[in-house]
């Protein structure tokens, strides 16, 4: 089984009853569960109570570090079925405790004015970064450090390509934005369903990360830093399987948090979603 095969296992949540879901974890070589996953299998949830409409929003809260070894229960609330849209509320659930809360809106697919904003003039995937680039360029010598990176990257479902060569272990202080293209490591099923989760997994990779960028640090130089709240709009179709243009920016921080918007676009300059999130990055303590 790849990696990828294994979260969209973790996705495909046990019903234990009718407002009820179990999901399991896997381990991205942290102590505690990946924020992403937490989003991917909370939609699932609340997708699995709607049969009519797509999700076209979210809007999560993280509460408390989730524990990789046990299961997480999601309790999903019907709050409200009109004839356009549908509202869930969840709340997963560990050891008798909130760990994240979410709100999901869905709407009746309609037609109606288009409009968005131009994609980047960025290089395309096959001419950036890959991550073997970068930690051939950052670790050198650094046997220990290669070895831990190359185990998350081993555990990681999605290939993430850098446009900008920034170094999270030697970070150097830069402006608030960085492009990424990301797509799964290998093909999805055709469900709608799955390559939104996938899409919002991988929403969490890297964005908090854009707003140490002006400051020349990182979680590798100490930086605390956590996922506080994740909110996240679906546009238009795509694939997760697809390369997708991660455009990320960092408008300010302050107060020990720091606040990043995200834009993403499929190859042909389609944008698909926006994404906002505000995180902890608090400096180390001498």
């Amino acid at each position: 089984m790849t990696v990828l095969d294994s979260l969209v296992d973790q996705l495909d949540l046990e019903q234990i009853d009718i407002n009820l879901f179990r999901g399991q974890s896997a381990s991205m070589g942290g102590p505690r569960v990946f924020g992403g996953q937490v989003l991917g299998q909370a939609l699932i949830a609340a997708i699995r109570t709607v049969s009519d409409r797509p999700c076209h929003s979210i809007h999560g809260y993280f509460l408390r570090p989730g524990d990789p070894n046990i299961p997480i229960i999601y309790e999903v609330d019907r709050i409200r079925d009109g004839k356009s849209f549908a509202t869930r509320r969840i709340v997963a659930i560990q050891k008798g405790e909130a760990i994240f809360s979410m709100a999901a809106s869905f709407q009746v697919e309609e037609q109606g004015l288009s409009h968005q904003d131009q994609m980047p003039n960025v290089p395309p995937p096959d001419s950036c970064y890959s991550e073997d680039d970068l930690l051939a360029d950052n670790l050198a010598g650094n046997t220990e450090l290669q070895e831990r990176m190359k185990a998350m990257r081993i555990n990681r479902p999605i290939e993430i390509r850098s446009v900008e060569p920034i170094s999270f272990v030697n970070p150097v202080a830069g402006a608030p934005i960085q492009h990424t293209w990301f797509r799964s490591k290998q093909a999805l099923p055709d469900d709608p369903a799955i390559h939104q989760c996938i899409l919002t997994y991988a929403s969490d990779m890297g964005l908090l990360s854009t707003s140490a960028l002006p400051h020349g640090q990182s979680f590798f130089t100490g930086l605390q830093s956590a996922s506080l709240d994740h909110v996240m709009w679906y546009h238009r179709s795509f694939r997760a399987d697809e390369w997708v243009l991660f455009a990320m920016d960092s408008p300010t921080s302050g107060g020990a948090r720091g606040f990043n918007r995200g834009k993403m676009y499929t190859e042909d300059g389609v944008l698909i979603a926006s994404v906002a999130q505000e995180g902890l990055i608090r400096e180390p303590r001498h």
